[in-house]
């Protein structure tokens, strides 16, 4: 992959500008022709965000530049890592002359895309998010970004596996990020295409969740499992076909 990001690099024209996040900056060390300019949500990049708060679905935050400060941008949708990404095109905007006007009105009305923190019920009995993450530092930060929002309340993940591979080299991240969950409801693998590979199952996932509020469930249960335990906070999580179950979810909760 970095052999990859370094041959994309590559094709930057001399003397243009390289935007990359602060913790990989190394794969742009090869590109001596170019201005690289760092991005992180924590201090010591070029572009990096202060005084980070939650704001209605978003976050408000300040934003630290090369040569000034930007303050009171805000994001219209909800988690963490959407300030992060909302730094980068901050960044891109500031260093192609984009005035401060038109990047914080941006930044605020900008609601998203389809399955990424996609809040499709936000009611006081209860709430419906669905995202598409299916790595395990993903979902941390999916999860604590929920948690985040709503501090106080339950929070069932509904979690579909995707890739025996996958599963395989991930179950110990899967299964950390998983256990910040306070109840667990988790799916058969999703094979994309995989065959099935000898011993391999979300079992393995399952039983290093330490939870002790966990089930493993076929999805054609799924929906008599969801009728049985009336979630207050749910999540549904994965790169497979999950998304098929986002509007019966939300006819049930309805």
């Amino acid at each position: 992959m970095e052999v990859s990001f370094r041959q994309f690099i590559a094709q930057v024209r001399s003397g243009g500008d390289i935007i990359i996040k602060k913790e990989i900056e190394s794969i742009a060390s090869g590109k001596g022709d170019a201005r690289i300019y760092t991005y992180s949500s924590h201090p010591g990049a070029d572009f990096f965000a202060v005084n980070i708060e939650p704001s209605g679905n978003g976050y408000r935050f300040n934003l630290h530049t090369p040569k000034s400060m930007i303050t009171g941008l805000k994001t219209g949708f909800p988690g963490l890592v959407n300030v992060e990404n909302a730094i980068a095109v901050a960044a891109l905007g500031y260093i192609m002359g984009t005035g401060e006007r038109v990047i914080r009105k941006t930044l605020e009305t900008f609601r998203g895309v389809k399955r990424r923190f996609d809040i499709h019920i936000n009611r006081d009995d209860v709430v419906y998010i669905d995202d598409y993450g299916h790595h395990p530092k993903e979902l941390e930060s999916f999860i604590r970004s929920v948690r985040a929002l709503y501090p106080d309340r339950k929070i069932t993940g509904i979690f579909q596996p995707h890739l025996y591979s996958r599963t395989r080299d991930f179950a110990e991240g899967f299964a950390k990020s998983l256990s910040e969950l306070d109840e667990l409801i988790l799916l058969d693998i999703y094979p994309a295409r995989e065959l099935p590979i000898k011993g391999i199952s979300s079992d393995i996932i399952f039983r290093k969740v330490t939870l002790d509020n966990k089930k493993l469930c076929s999805k054609n249960d799924l929906m008599d499992e969801l009728r049985k335990i009336k979630p207050d906070v749910l999540l549904t999580m994965g790169a497979g076909d999950i998304d098929l179950f986002v509007e019966p979810i939300v006819k049930l909760l309805d």
